[in-house]
């Protein structure tokens, strides 16, 4: 794999399996794109960090402007009446949770003040939703009914070494067989944070360390799928913890932010990686475009070849 010879070569010893990869829309140069996720009916919907707006993308591949935001917009997630949470700021700087309509309509659902950098999020149960805050080192709970907020769990585990350091701390957060998953990009850390039964969290501990992820999804088997960023690939991480990369930057992972699986008959064994061109460490070649790109996951299983 390719990579700035300023980051650790901690991919350097890993497994490589290329799956298919087939292109499903393009940005322009300089499109952060941040997050996706998935509708019920396979619709993807993708976020652009920097310009607040958030897109969707039908089978035909082409990018609708769903709607836009006066600030940054983040993390999202699927609601199950078809509307989205976006987890961004305002025109204000100020974190900010958008509730946004199947129509497209975008509406404050909570302030956040005392919040630094809202990120990952992820439904828990009811109306309650998770959401990684990565400068603080916290993940917030969510009320959406109630429109109510406040800390689940901060923890020096979730918090980045330093705060001055520009890389997130907890990042993508998902649930798996009554486990929170957190991504701590800063720290190269994968960590596992147990549910108790009155939904509080239990204890943090670390799951896999030398391990750069930013966004991932659980198949059906705990397996877990990673865009690692900066590294340009995008990873499968087994229950044991064993890791193979899947692509790489000649299959469009310039970048890599966040994944979802399809969720339709004949799609959940795709996985839809969102890009940024490679804006937060442009590659010798220079920035590309934002990319939507469909991985084919269902043959992750054959035997592998080892990186050359």
């Amino acid at each position: 794999m390719s990579t700035s010879p300023e980051l650790p070569p901690i991919f350097a010893e890993t497994p490589v399996m290329e799956v298919p990869a087939r292109r499903v829309a393009e940005f322009p140069v300089s499109t952060f794109l941040e997050s996706i996720a998935v509708g019920k009916d396979n619709t993807l919907f993708v976020s652009s960090h920097y310009d607040g707006k958030v897109f969707r993308i039908s089978a035909d591949g082409v990018p609708v402007l769903h709607t836009a935001i006066a600030g940054k917009a983040t993390g999202l997630a699927v609601k199950e009446d078809g509307s989205l949470l976006l987890s961004a700021w305002d025109n204000q700087d100020v974190p900010t949770v958008f509730i946004v309509s199947p129509q497209g309509k975008a509406e404050v659902l909570v302030t956040l003040p005392d919040a630094i950098f809202l990120n990952g999020l992820t439904y828990i149960k009811d109306d309650i939703y998770l959401i990684a805050d990565s400068y603080r080192g916290a993940i917030w709970k969510l009320n959406v009914v109630s429109k109510t907020v406040e800390i689940w769990l901060e923890h020096p585990m979730l918090a980045r070494s330093s705060s001055g350091s520009v890389f997130p701390g907890v990042n993508g957060l998902k649930i798996y067989d009554n486990v929170l998953y957190a991504s701590v990009t800063e720290k190269m850390q994968l960590v596992k944070i147990p549910l108790l039964s009155n939904g509080q969290p239990g204890t943090p501990e670390i799951f896999l360390q030398n391990i750069n992820l930013d966004d991932f999804a659980f198949d059906v088997d705990g397996n877990i799928y990673s865009t690692t960023h900066v590294y340009n690939s995008v990873v499968k991480i087994t229950p044991s913890g064993s890791i193979t990369t899947i692509a790489q930057a000649e299959q469009g992972m310039i970048g890599t932010t966040a994944l979802a699986f399809g969720r339709i008959e004949g799609e959940q064994t795709k996985v839809y990686v969102v890009t940024n061109g490679g804006m937060s460490l442009p590659p010798a070649t220079g920035i590309e475009s934002g990319k939507v790109v469909c991985l084919d996951v269902s043959s992750v299983g054959l035997p592998l070849k080892l990186q050359p």
